[in-house]
């Protein structure tokens, strides 16, 4: 009877190692093909965190997202909106630190840049995942503005689902010959002072064209992307302030003031007190003359060296409940038809993530024949236009060096 009791002891302990093994195995992408993926994903709820106050995001997520993802797949999308994703982070660390390995509120993040380098290093998602997903097959991952984000390889753990890319905004009829480098654009500002500012770093916008002179300075773009010597990252920093601290004489009031916002230098560019405005939005020019904000002779270009693109991916937690749910949701969200609704400057006008050239021509020819607004340039162009941004930790350190050495330094 020992025996027997022993044995069937064994046989219980074995039984759990099994089911154990399962659901460790089970909560791997790759655990399932992706048919079994749908079945598990119909009448899950995707619990979806992300910044809420992009009232155009907003309004695609839930006017259309919603309602396709509910009909095709028999999932409920619900958004989470949130002021700041960090704070979201914070909480899934804490739930790592705690233990806390399922059942977690987040199935789906919208981050990117220095929340997912903490994401990474922390553990905190799920995966890799994205190479599991059958629309990947549209993305280009060689782009480096896709396979790295703010530096940080992605390593499929994260999906792409929209894209940015700087544009220069000037009206063609006081501008008709724009200056088509950083160099030359440096040049023409010091031939036309008092025509050409940019937002006050940490703004984004502001903060962006500062990393356009560090890369035209360094001389190079790609060995930022990996491994770089402090050394190095000095000599191309100070060369970056001494280079915008001559330039600021000559900026609109002689630099002792700055815009606040994109919002403020678009305006300034409205009233003809300077020459030049800036976007991450290549559609906002188009946007601006819709509205009557911005005379029809505005027109966008990017430099001939290009200019500097990011891309916006979505994350799975470790912990989340409704992974499957997840991973559909991300698979749909690059999918020709979602892309191509996003993509429409009547619902948002954000940039595809996916590759166009890799559709089939119907879907080629529906793209191209997007309205795009007059002052929109092709997806072909800034596509091949596009550069990287640096490490986030380099964007930090170059905000924080403008603020000491450029607005206070003088």
């Amino acid at each position: 009877m020992a025996l027997i009791k022993q044995y069937a002891g064994r046989l219980l302990l074995i039984s759990v190692l099994i089911v154990m093994t399962g659901l460790i195995f089970t909560s791997q992408p790759n655990a399932f093909t992706w048919s079994e993926v749908l079945e598990r994903a119909r009448g899950q709820t995707v619990d979806w965190y992300m910044y809420g106050g992009f009232s155009s995001a907003n309004e695609y997520v839930n006017g259309y997202l919603a309602p396709r993802l509910k009909d095709l797949y028999g999932i409920k999308l619900r958004q989470v909106p949130i002021k700041d994703i960090s704070e979201v982070v914070s909480k899934i660390l804490v739930e790592k630190q705690a233990g806390k390995t399922e059942g977690g509120e987040v199935d789906l993040m919208w981050i990117n840049g220095e929340n997912f380098r903490t994401c990474k290093r922390n553990d905190l998602l799920y995966g890799p995942f994205a190479d599991h997903l059958p629309n990947q097959k549209l993305v280009d991952w060689n782009r480096s503005s896709v396979s790295n984000d703010f530096g940080e390889p992605v390593d499929g753990l994260e999906s792409p689902w929209g894209s940015a890319q700087v544009v220069m905004i000037y009206d063609s009829k006081r501008t008709p010959n724009p200056p088509q480098t950083v160099g030359n654009l440096l040049t023409w500002i010091q031939q036309n002072p008092g025509r050409f500012t940019y937002p006050a770093p940490p703004d984004f916008t502001g903060s962006v064209f500062v990393r356009h002179v560090f890369y035209h300075v360094a001389g190079d773009v790609n060995s930022w992307q990996g491994k770089y010597t402090e050394q190095n990252f000095e000599s191309a920093a100070d060369k970056t302030y001494q280079v915008l601290t001559g330039l600021a004489p000559n900026l609109w009031r002689q630099g002792q003031t700055y815009p606040q916002s994109p919002v403020q230098l678009h305006q300034l560019l409205a009233d003809g007190e300077v020459d030049f405005a800036m976007s991450y939005h290549p559609g906002k020019a188009s946007e601006m003359i819709h509205d009557g904000l911005y005379p029809d002779t505005v027109r966008t270009f990017v430099f001939k060296e290009g200019t500097i693109s990011n891309t916006h991916f979505v994350a799975i937690p470790f912990n989340a409940s409704d992974k499957e749910g997840a991973m559909v949701v991300a698979n749909f969200l690059i999918s020709p038809e979602a892309q191509l609704k996003k993509a429409d400057i009547e619902v948002w006008g954000d940039m595809p993530a996916i590759d166009i050239q890799r559709l089939d021509p119907g879907w080629q020819e529906k793209f191209k024949n997007l309205p795009r607004g007059i002052a929109t340039l092709s997806d072909k162009e800034l596509q091949s236009h596009q550069l990287p941004e640096p490490p986030s930790k380099i964007l930090i350190r170059l905000e924080r060096g403008w603020d000491q050495h450029v607005l206070k330094g003088r």
